[in-house]
């Protein structure tokens, strides 16, 4: 068992192989939050303080009782309205216009398996793999309950959570804030890490202390965003990559979302994760109940690596799904940067004929296929093949392809439409829009009302008669502007400010009606690349465009970032052509290669264009991927340097499991002349174990390894070794003897 009660003692337990997690059923039934942490037995509510502060209002029903104070304990799922001023997790407003309740613990119900979030995504695992934790909150005077749901996996470390708000009374109320967790954390000098960015540049590590203050990061773009990511990790400050504690936190949501992390006046650290509060307003009638997404939540007392491995695990074999979660992906070429909306069927099967020449498996049709589709200007909405341009049906230009031994695969954005298109000129109610207000656009486009049923049935219906058509092995799905104009006149006044939450809601739907009518479909996620790269997306999709910056170099930086939270196998990254379009950068096309296969691997250039030289290594490049495509995806992932610390050098590795074979992968950032002695120190090899290199026949110490490192490799030529120069790569394959 995973979840014990200990009804002596008033606590709930949630054991992993490592971990624990306990709350406790306080005085006057708070909830009261114990301890989170390495592995402990017994209550350890001990470390809560029982005193009488200054300006810490005490319940009512505590009496005289002044070390009683809901603003000083440690809360399970802190409200507002109980005399907690600190950020909370839950707020209401009542018919009268009050707003405020008083969250106290009823039962708690111990299940087996892992519960599932209907029309949401989340965990999922074998009922032998999970317990559910269900406890039951209530303010009977203000009508509402809250059911707190926890999925324990032992085997992973991890623990998710979900809250449920049923309306219980017999008035009307609406929800404010209904936030999915939070984490109190009496102890310790927290930091917190965050992963920050813009379009082109995602998820950038920043790490801050956190101070007596309120540190708020999120998203009110509609979608996860390019700005910010819905994971987070608190930290302490002597924690690296391979030691020290750490806690990591991951929504499970492709909408806007918020984070608040706070230290409050007496340093209990709290973490609260959610749904964004601004722009939410979701009314309850009597006997209606709201269900709020998942967070995931992990603690590694063995550095960061660790705790990058847990959710790595968690996702790919958790929350992704399919035929595609555990298959290889196929190498795909895909033609937007070679062609962008600038071809006809000729030009596409010309960049497919040499793709299979070279041993590309997959050839997909970005943007500009569909409609008056010639710019970004118009067409969307109208999910019609543009015969005259392709010169053909789709469906004959797919069996084209098909016959050069290639998949199919095609590009869609269907949340979309241009004011320039016949959809907007039938339907432009069907647009997000403010009444007698002229709409902002972004990249000269609206957004379909995907809170509606209806809409989203009639955009399905209209691709997938093309899709039914020319049965793609892979659909790019895309989303390329934030929201804004969020208003619907399918909905009362009161309703408005359910819209994000039944938006993205309606994104799921559609997402997993094309998985129901094409099984074998891989669907990948995109929003300007990386501007929806969340663990919700990913329930849907088993890879993502991590970024629609293909330069080689930023890329390193941008895949460093995410790989904190998410799996290599899960980030869509392509080998692009030179100089790149966004950092006019040139890399030599093995490098270029060696940071794809950090991710799903495949090309987005017209391989006729490129040099004879690079025509022979890209077979050689795909061959290698193949080969090494097991340990690439499935191996234990480290980062061996800190690339927004160091600008010498980026390293990083990909161990087995079982510690058998090893690939490491480098890459110069700079060259200077008669340049120091330089070093990759690896990890996560078998101590004691010897490796050895089958390219070069060296063996080497794996303690060696670890602890000085292994030398910057140098080039071999006539003349001696020379060091290497700027941006060139290197893969080191490492097999145990």
């Amino acid at each position: 068992m995973a979840i014990y009660y200990d009804k002596e003692q008033c606590t709930i337990t949630l054991d992993t192989q490592h971990t624990t997690y306990q709350m406790k059923i306080g005085p006057g039934g708070l909830l009261l939050h114990t301890y989170y942490g390495p592995t402990a037995e017994g209550d350890q509510s001990y470390l809560i303080p029982y005193r009488d502060r200054g300006f810490s209002g005490n319940p009512y029903d505590a009496g005289n009782q002044r070390a009683i104070s809901a603003d000083t304990f440690p809360l399970e799922y802190p409200c507002e309205g109980n005399g907690d001023f600190r950020a909370s997790a839950f707020s209401l407003r009542r018919c009268n216009g009050a707003v405020g309740c008083d969250l106290r613990y009823q039962e708690h119900r111990i299940l087996p398996g892992k519960y599932s979030l209907p029309g949401l995504p989340a965990v999922y695992a074998q009922e032998e793999e999970a317990q559910t934790l269900v406890v039951t909150l209530a303010d009977r005077e203000a009508g509402v309950t809250v059911e707190l749901r926890y999925g324990v996996l032992p085997g992973l470390d991890l623990i998710t959570r979900a809250a449920r708000i049923l309306n219980s009374g017999d008035a009307p109320l609406t929800l404010q804030n209904a936030a999915s967790a939070a984490v109190d954390q009496l102890a310790g000098d927290w930091e917190l890490i965050h992963f920050s960015g813009r379009h082109a540049g995602e998820r950038t590590p920043c790490r801050t202390e956190i101070g007596q203050r309120e540190i708020l990061i999120g998203s009110r773009r509609g979608t996860s965003s390019h700005q910010q990511s819905p994971f987070v990790i608190l930290a302490q400050p002597d924690t690296t990559e391979l030691s020290g504690p750490c806690i990591g936190m991951s929504f499970v949501y492709s909408g806007s979302f918020a984070c608040n992390v706070s230290r409050d006046q007496f340093g209990t650290t709290r973490a609260v994760m959610g749904i964004q509060p601004e722009h939410f307003d979701y009314p309850l009638q009597p006997g209606e109940a709201f269900q709020a997404p998942e967070v995931l939540l992990a603690y590694s007392a063995d550095g960061l690596a660790h705790l990058s491995q847990i959710f790595h695990k968690t996702i790919a074999r958790h929350i992704c799904r399919g035929p595609w979660r555990d298959r290889r992906r196929p190498v795909l070429l895909n033609n937007w940067e070679a062609t962008g909306m600038d071809f006809d069927g000729e030009k596409i099967l010309s960049i497919a004929r040499k793709a299979a020449d070279l041993g590309v498996e997959m050839m997909v049709l970005d943007d500009g296929w569909f409609g008056a589709r010639n710019d970004d200007n118009a067409g969307l909405g109208d999910w019609t093949v543009n015969t005259q341009k392709l010169g053909c049906s789709m469906g004959q230009l797919a069996d084209k392809i098909r016959a050069m031994g290639l998949k199919f695969g095609l590009w869609i954005e269907p949340e979309m439409v241009n004011e320039d298109s016949d959809l907007y000129r039938a339907h432009p109610d069907w647009a997000l829009q403010i009444p007698g207000k002229r709409p902002v656009r972004g990249r000269n486009q609206l957004v379909l009302d995907f809170s509606r049923p209806e809409i989203v049935d009639a955009i399905f219906d209209q691709i997938v008669q093309v899709l039914d058509e020319c049965r793609p092995d892979y659909v790019k799905m895309d989303m390329n502007r934030s929201l804004v104009d969020v208003y619907t006149a399918a909905a009362s006044y009161q309703s408005q400010g359910k819209i994000l939450y039944e938006y993205t809601k309606g994104v799921y739907r559609f997402m997993q009606q094309l998985l129901d009518r094409y099984p074998d479909l891989l669907l990948e996620g995109c929003s300007g690349g990386g501007g929806r790269f969340d663990a919700g997306m990913l329930y849907y999709c088993p890879q993502i465009w991590c970024s629609d910056n293909t330069d080689a170099i930023d890329r390193i930086r941008i895949q460093f970032g995410t790989s904190f939270g998410y799996p290599i196998r899960t980030m869509g990254a392509h080998v692009s052509a030179v100089p790149n379009h966004d950092a006019h950068r040139t890399e030599p096309i093995h490098t270029r290669a060696v940071v794809a296969m950090a991710g799903t691997f495949g090309y987005e250039l017209d391989l006729n264009l490129i040099s004879e030289e690079e025509k022979q290594q890209v077979p050689q490049q795909i061959a290698a991927f193949k080969q090494d495509w097991d340990l690439l995806h499935n191996g234990l992932f480290y980062r061996l340097t800190d690339v927004m610390k160091n600008r010498k050098e980026a390293a990083w590795m990909m161990v087995a499991e079982d510690g058998s074979q090893a690939l490491l992968n480098i890459v110069t950032l700079d060259a200077t002349g008669n340049s120091p002695n330089r070093f990759i120190r690896c990890a996560g090899l078998v101590p004691g174990a010897n490796y050895r290199d089958p390219e070069s026949g060296r063996v080497y110490s794996a303690n060696a390894l670890m602890s000085q490192g292994m030398p910057l490799p140098l080039y071999h030529t006539r003349y001696g070794d020379v060091a290497p120069g700027e941006y060139t790569a290197f893969q080191i394959h490492l097999q145990r003897v």
